[in-house]
């Protein structure tokens, strides 16, 4: 049972029975990974699911599954794309605006026919091409991965067009922008079943996360190639964030076994080659993690919370929206961070997150994603909107 009267609690310590595992992974670079001991749950941790007044609505429909929201901020600072599927990963994507940074929300925007087509979580992002013109691009898994594009904010938007013969699960966990000018790169999973046209023949356990790389700003994209293969752990789900001097990309990526803690790589060469994977700490376990960069350069990443079978049992936050709020050295080193944060308290099962999340000009961070927010009710999407130095307050 979880415990629902934890709001704004200093912290609490949960610990873990550890060991160290030695792992034979093959990678990309050709390394072995050598899992780290699970450290102890130890961290301030903060409650924000009753606190209303962060909350919005984004869209919700009675007796409808809405849920797997991306968004995306225009230059302006306070425009918010959003798109979502109106079903659980498939079916016809919904579109959404919000001119106010995320408090209030407009009315279903009209889309082209055939994004009633798509099969799977649809994402947003930002591209800019070597001459620099800027575009959003929406993509739409499994097989074959889909592309459209808008040039106009999205006022207007093309049909979803196939990329390749290929495609796979949550196409794009993210797309980075690399260093040379209108280079990008992209990752996904899948597990055989999506990455060809026959693939439900050759599903196979686990997950494989893959590569791709763009470079005409995101219209075309090149053959995807696998980064990691393992029978023992299966990562997916991947989410990037860069380091503070642009020189390391970190990815994070969820570990489907339910017997590690979630995963991290890195790469020093614009994500041509990786690192072996190492677990992350407790309080970075999850799923789907995305993320931004603070004002301060702290990191708010957010995330559905997923602890590894055998510690379930200790978490009050466990199939809930979460947060973490730390810096690109706890990265690096495995540390815990500065807080574990519940942004909203889900009501069945693990059924949540996705989340979208933007940085306002004026530090306002505004994180949006689906949930089993009323008990019995099917799921609906809302914003949470708050500012690092709200949660300093708060973790005091």
């Amino acid at each position: 049972m979880k415990n629902r009267n934890t709001r704004h609690q200093a912290s609490f310590g949960l610990f873990l029975l550890a060991s160290v595992v030695l792992m034979a992974m093959m990678i990309t670079s050709g390394e072995v990974a050598v899992a780290d001991p699970a450290p102890e749950f130890d961290i301030t941790t903060i409650d924000l699911n009753d606190d209303q007044s962060r909350q919005s609505i984004v869209d919700r429909e009675p007796g409808q599954y809405l849920g797997h929201p991306t968004t995306c901020l225009l230059d302006d600072g306070k425009t918010i794309l959003c798109v979502y599927p109106k079903g659980h990963g498939r079916g016809p994507v919904m579109y959404k605006r919000s001119n106010d940074g995320g408090k209030t929300w407009g009315e279903r925007l009209p889309t082209p026919a055939n994004w009633a087509t798509s099969l799977e979580v649809p994402t947003l992002h930002r591209v800019v091409d070597a001459q620099g013109k800027k575009r959003i691009i929406m993509w739409s898994g499994l097989y074959p991965a889909r592309l459209a594009v808008t040039e106009d904010d999205g006022q207007s938007w093309s049909e979803l067009k196939k990329v390749g013969e290929w495609g796979g699960i949550v196409v794009m966990g993210f797309v980075e922008r690399l260093k040379t000018p209108g280079k990008y790169m992209a990752m996904f999973h899948d597990d055989g079943r999506f990455f060809t046209a026959d693939g439900r023949k050759n599903k196979k356990p686990g997950f494989v996360p893959y590569k791709t790389f763009s470079s005409d700003g995101g219209l075309t994209w090149s053959f995807p190639e696998a980064v990691y293969r393992s029978n023992k752990v299966h990562l997916c789900e991947p989410g990037c964030i860069r380091s503070p001097d642009g020189k390391q990309l970190a990815v994070l990526l969820r570990e489907n076994t339910r017997t590690k803690n979630s995963h991290i790589i890195f790469s020093k060469d614009e994500g041509e080659t990786w690192t072996a994977p190492k677990e992350l700490p407790l309080t970075l376990t999850g799923d789907r993690h995305t993320g931004k960069y603070g004002p301060d350069g702290r990191l708010f990443i957010t995330f559905r919370c997923i602890a590894p079978a055998q510690s379930r049992k200790v978490r009050d936050f466990e199939g809930d929206w979460t947060a973490w709020v730390g810096t690109w050295d706890d990265l690096v080193s495995g540390s815990q961070g500065e807080y574990f944060v519940r942004l909203k308290d889900n009501t069945k099962g693990y059924d949540t997150s996705y989340p979208g999340v933007e940085l306002l000009p004026d530090g306002t961070i505004v994180t949006t994603t689906y949930g089993h927010w009323d008990a019995g009710q099917e799921p609906y999407i809302i914003s949470v909107r708050l500012k690092l130095i709200e949660l300093d307050e708060l973790g005091k």
